[in-house]
């Protein structure tokens, strides 16, 4: 009897998943329910503004959001996500990225795999494919989901280097090394790479009393790397004088031990960008597999292997992570890092917890692998059960950027209620259609204009030109003149003024009365329906309109005039014209 396709059953169950997830999206397309927050609001509105003004590749030239900033405040054409969007409209791009992270993922989570357990790989397979599914489909911040992925891939091709014993058997992988920031993002990645490398070089020069020349030469070629495909971003952080939002942000100010509680909520949940699912089974199975492995070795009188065990590396370097991100929030030790590397004033360097998405599922396998080398058949299948598990919970268990889960969720929700839900899909959020209507009726032609009662994105995204709008990285002397437009509406609004002060990057009319009116919810209907702001501050940006969800109660007094009321069969929307003035 041919046993084969039961053999094979994991590569089923996990193609099965995978061909799900396709085919959710194709279906719906256009009409799926992409995470907004940090996402639709930000990078494709922005992406789509480069496209349609012929900026991805120009110089020296401004783009039109904030009154005008240079192009090179953002991505550079040389990164793999963003060659999606200036190759495809801009919904087949985001599922190209969302489609290239998960297959970055499994192939480089299985090759390393393959690399690290060579002639074992076999015997582990079945594990090793499932966790790197579910490593694959983590719903981390899709536009550097790919950064997040490829890490196992910079980790297999320093290996691969560190154990060539040729310069021919290495030149392809100095090759490898000098690409991969086509994968990566300094900000998030490439930086705390390059430190953990310099690490390495340290702790192998003094384990092999011999200096390891091939890794300390791939941290000079991947610096090379980075500086070469994100040279706008170098330019950015290193070639102007010009003062940014980065040095006047407030990144936190708690006491020691609210900076431990922060750590140790991180080490249980992760934070937003890296929300990676390993809470509801990885977690636990990880810390039970690290009490029975070294309850073990101290039981059979190994102790002093403690400090080598590969579960018990993993895990502090998981802990030293979290401790980073929680310090990062605690003034002194923050301050101390600043003043001893000055140009990083302002870096976010606790995103070294974004590396612990995939040291979980590395922590995962390798407790895995423990139960299947017992021998026994019912511990395999505990095993196998659990990677399979850990598969089902990052595609089903609701996570800030699980789009599927969402998409799924929001269009049986329409089935079964028969009623919209309150948030709204790509399409509506952006609502095409209906601003191409108003641009033609208006007779547009790249007049600077703000947005009221939602994200400056969707101007961006439609080709009009913003003094609005999300941004991580300006000039605060623009953050300034900003304060003075909508300062008005500080002394209604405590904790809207309190966010863009400490923070700044979104740049937004705000209410006067603390609501929040940029919220992407299908229905916008505020209370409080007078814009407060200082006119002659906005009219000083040379802000001609402005295109509201919002009927602004006090229009006249302020010195709008209503030119248009708009609405179009495929959004969501009500616009309302105003011209200054």
């Amino acid at each position: 009897m041919n046993h084969k396709p039961l053999k094979n059953w994991y590569k089923y169950f996990v193609g099965a998943l995978l061909l799900l997830q396709a085919a959710v999206f194709l279906v719906y397309r256009g009409n799926s329910y992409f995470q907004i927050h940090d996402n639709l609001d930000l990078f494709m509105g922005h992406y789509e503004m480069l496209k349609k003004g012929g900026l991805w590749f120009a110089h020296g030239v401004n783009a039109p959001i904030l009154h005008g900033v240079p192009r090179d405040l953002f991505g550079s054409e040389f990164n793999l996500y963003n060659l999606f969007y200036i190759l495809l409209p801009s919904y087949w791009a985001y599922l190209a990225g969302y489609a290239a992270k998960i297959a970055i993922g499994i192939f480089s989570f299985v090759i390393l795999a393959k690399d690290v357990f060579k002639e074992r790989y076999e015997t582990y397979k079945p594990l090793v494919i499932m966790v790197a599914t579910a490593f694959g489909l983590i719903p981390v911040f899709p536009t550097y989901g790919i950064a997040f992925t490829s890490v196992p891939l910079i980790i297999f091709i320093l290996r691969r280097l560190y154990f060539a014993g040729s310069f021919k058997e290495r030149l392809p992988w100095y090759l490898a090394v000098f690409f991969y920031p086509l994968l990566s993002y300094f900000s998030y990645h490439g930086f705390f790479i390059l430190c953990y490398m310099v690490c390495a070089v340290i702790i192998l020069w003094i384990r092999d009393k011999k200096f390891p020349l091939s890794t300390f030469t791939s941290i000079v070629i991947l610096s090379a790397g980075y500086i070469i495909f994100e040279y706008r971003l170098f330019g950015a952080m290193l070639g102007s004088d010009t003062v940014t939002i980065r040095t006047t942000m407030d990144h936190g100010n708690l006491t020691f031990a609210q900076a431990m509680k922060t750590a140790l909520d991180e080490f249980v949940n992760a934070s937003f960008h890296s929300e990676d699912s390993h809470t509801y089974i990885v977690l636990g199975v990880v810390l039970t597999g690290l009490v029975l492995i070294n309850a073990g070795l101290i039981k059979k009188g190994e102790a002093g292997r403690l400090l080598t065990e590969p579960v018990n590396l993993i895990m502090l370097f998981i802990i030293f992570n979290v401790l980073i991100f929680g310090l990062y929030q605690f003034a002194p030790f923050r301050h101390l890092f600043e003043m001893l590397v000055p140009p990083l004033t302002g870096f976010e360097f606790a995103r070294t917890a974004y590396f612990n998405t995939f040291l979980w599922y590395a922590e995962l396998l390798l407790v895995l692998i423990r139960l299947y080398d017992l021998g026994k058949n019912s511990y395999r299948l505990l095993a196998n059960m659990v990677a399979a598990l850990a598969v089902l919970v990052v595609m089903f268990v609701p996570q800030v950027y699980n789009d599927f889960y969402y998409t799924c969720y929001n269009q049986a929700y329409k089935v079964i209620k028969q009623k919209e839900t309150s948030t709204v899909n790509y399409n509506e959020f952006y609502s095409a259609d209906l601003f191409k209507k108003i641009k033609s009726d208006i007779g547009y032609n790249g007049e600077w204009s703000a947005s009221y009662g939602f994200h400056p994105a969707i101007l961006n995204y439609n080709g009009i030109a913003s003094v609005d709008g999300y941004l991580g990285m300006y000039a605060q002397e623009y953050k300034d003149k900003w304060t003075r437009v909508i300062e008005p509406a500080f002394e209604g609004s405590p904790s809207i003024s309190a966010y863009f002060l400490g923070w700044g990057a979104r740049v937004n009319l705000i209410s006067a009365s603390d609501e929040n009116t940029y919220a992407p919810l299908r229905v916008m209907d505020p209370q409080d329906k007078r814009l407060v702001a200082n006119m002659d501050e906005l009219k000083s940006l040379d802000c001609r309109f402005i295109f509201s969800r919002i009927d602004i109660s006090n229009a006249s007094e302020i010195g709008l005039e209503l030119i248009g009321t708009y609405t179009d069969p495929s959004s969501p929307y009500t616009i309302y014209v105003y011209e200054l003035r």
